[in-house]
Order: C-alpha cells, then sequence, then structure tokens
C-alpha cells in the first residue's frame, strides 16, 4: 500500500492548493495510523487532523505513533457516527472490505465542497464473483470477468453518487483508479445542481463499448469521467515518497489517459484471440491507427496492455484485423 498512500499525500498537497487554505481531516477507521499520519506529515495540508480507532488492540498503538504530533487528535470510536469536531475539508474511509457501513456518517462529517476519499477492498463482492452480495450491498449487478474490477469501481461511484444525492449533493470524482486488490476514490462533493449524474445501466446488446458479457443488464455503474484533468495535471510524486517510480509511472499513465477518459478498455491480445487473428496487435500501432481515424485513444492504469478509445467495438475489432493482416 506504499504507492497508494503516496497518491493520497499528493492528491492532498494539490487539493490544499486549490482550496488555498489548511485543510482539516478526519480518518473514520485509522487503525496504526499509517495512512492519516503520512498525510499529515508529508503533505503540508492539514492544519488538524483526527484519527479514529475502536478496536481495543489497535487504539494504544496508534496513541503511541500519534503522540509526537501536536495538530493530530486521536479518539475511541465507532467510524459509522460522526464526530463532533467536524466538519472536515477532508475525510478518508479506508476499511478493511467494503465502505458501505462508513460512508454515510462520512458525507455527514465532510463539509461541502470538500474531498472524500474511499478505499473498497470487497473486490469478490464489486469484481461479480459474489453478484448477490453486489447487489445487497451497492444495488448494483457487477460485471464478472477481466472488465469486472473496474466496473467495480464504477459501482462504488455510482453509489457514492446516489448516496451524495439523497443528502441534496452531488459527487464527482477527481481520481478513481483500479489498483491491485482493491479500487479508490477521491469525490469532490458539492451542493447538488441541476445536472444529473452520469450513472447508468449497460445493456449488452446495445453497448458498443468493450464487451462487457451477456449477462447484463449490468450497473447501476458510474459512465462519466474518473478523473478530474486540471487536479490530475498538478500531481506530483510526493518527496517523501515511499514508492516514488512506482508512484510516478502510475501518474505518467493516468495523465496520457486524460486524453481518452471513457469507460471501460479494450486489450490487444484478447481481441487477437476472440478474433482468431495469429497474434496480437502492438499496442503502439493500435493507438496511432485509431487517432489516425480520428478517435481518441490512451493506455490505461487498469491494465498495462490497456487502452481506452471512444471508437465503438466494430472499428476496433476492424482495426485489429487490419493490423494482423500482412502486407
Amino acid at each position: 500500500m506504499a504507492g497508494d498512500r503516496d497518491l493520497a499525500v499528493a492528491v492532498a498537497a494539490a487539493w490544499r492548493l486549490r482550496v488555498g487554505r489548511p485543510l482539516s481531516g478526519w480518518e473514520p477507521t485509522a487503525a496504526t495510523g499509517v495512512r492519516g499520519l503520512r498525510l499529515l506529515n508529508e503533505s503540508g495540508a492539514f492544519g488538524r487532523f483526527l484519527l479514529t480507532e475502536a478496536s481495543d488492540a489497535a487504539g494504544p498503538v496508534l496513541r503511541d505513533n500519534a503522540a509526537r504530533w501536536p495538530n493530530v487528535t486521536v479518539e475511541t470510536g465507532d467510524g459509522r457516527v460522526p464526530p463532533g469536531a467536524g466538519p472536515f475539508d477532508y475525510v478518508d474511509v479506508d476499511p478493511y472490505g467494503s465502505p458501505v457501513p462508513f460512508v454515510p456518517s462520512a458525507l455527514e462529517a465532510l463539509r461541502s465542497g470538500g474531498l472524500l476519499a474511499v478505499t473498497a477492498t470487497d473486490m469478490m463482492v464489486l469484481a461479480g464473483v459474489q453478484k448477490g452480495a453486489c447487489e445487497r450491498k451497492y444495488g448494483a449487478r457487477p460485471i464478472r470477468g477481466r472488465l469486472g474490477p473496474e466496473g467495480g469501481l464504477r459501482i462504488l461511484l455510482a453509489y457514492l453518487a446516489g448516496e451524495a444525492r439523497s443528502r441534496g449533493r452531488a459527487a464527482r470524482p477527481v481520481l478513481a483508479y483500479v489498483r491491485e486488490h482493491h479500487v479508490r476514490a477521491f469525490v469532490h462533493v458539492t451542493v447538488a445542481d441541476d445536472r444529473p449524474d452520469p450513472v447508468g445501466q449497460i445493456d449488452p446488446s446495445a453497448w458498443t463499448g468493450p464487451w462487457v458479457g451477456d449477462r447484463g443488464p449490468y450497473g447501476p455503474l458510474w459512465l462519466g469521467p474518473l478523473f478530474d484533468p486540471d487536479l490530475v495535471r498538478t500531481l506530483a510524486v510526493p518527496a517523501s515518497a515511499a514508492a516514488p517510480r512506482e508512484t510516478a509511472r502510475f501518474l505518467a499513465t493516468v495523465r496520457e489517459e486524460l486524453s481518452a477518459d471513457v469507460p471501460f478498455y479494450f486489450e490487444a491480445n484478447r481481441l487477437a484471440a476472440a478474433l482468431s487473428l495469429p497474434a496480437p496487435p502492438p499496442l503502439d500501432a493500435f493507438l496511432a491507427g485509431l487517432r489516425r481515424a480520428g478517435y481518441r485513444a490512451a493506455r490505461t492504469h487498469a491494465r498495462p496492455e490497456g487502452f481506452r478509445t471512444d471508437a465503438p467495438r466494430v472499428e476496433v475489432e476492424g482495426l485489429a484485423r487490419s493490423l494482423a493482416a500482412p502486407d
């Protein structure tokens, strides 16, 4: 999780510059304090930070870890209950498993215009292996298979948007991603306006993007952008980064991905298998060919060999066949 925490530090630092003043922060499930204390001490973003933990085992370790820092407060308490010290500019929900039990208190404790960070590690649920549990917890039908993790991220974003909307607010991601065993989203929460949330279902019979399977409809899913271009372009590898090369590579890919921030991605090897091609076309050739045809196309952070494009599937498949054809 070192690289993931590097990203949190980078986002907090960039958000502080956007807001123009020191932030207040709360981590409802702080455990031993690693994430919260890194945010406080490495981002330069926070004037005060509250760490809450209910575990009798973790609590003493958390207090010992936080004792040297004057602008951090530690409380024993249930993260499902908003603390009296709010509202906060930044709330970071990073539990083990599903964040669903903690989202209501996080939204109640977050100041309008604030930033909510949410991690979900219940990927068996979000990525379609436990379909019934996903429908019960998130109210959505998941996508199973290689696109399942991104489907899970978009289910989480749709859930957050719905929870915010039920409180008269709107939630828009500024950075949302799939990584290893989890998905994570930073969302800007504001007073709701008249703009509808880009949330909907995917009907496989009408869907022209990457193949998602035939057991839909899937969702509700967030079908809007995953990134705020202005924020992403300002993100920098923290000087204190624990995994600087990994973080730099990730940020470089996400900055490229801004040019084709559309739902789901293709993979050359999967296309080759589906179309019975002798070999997968090179990724660079795919990107160049799609751009020449007037489409947006970019690598994706979600899978090293994946690419996003607004070209319909039939165009992508046609390009794959032409690239595989002998000269």
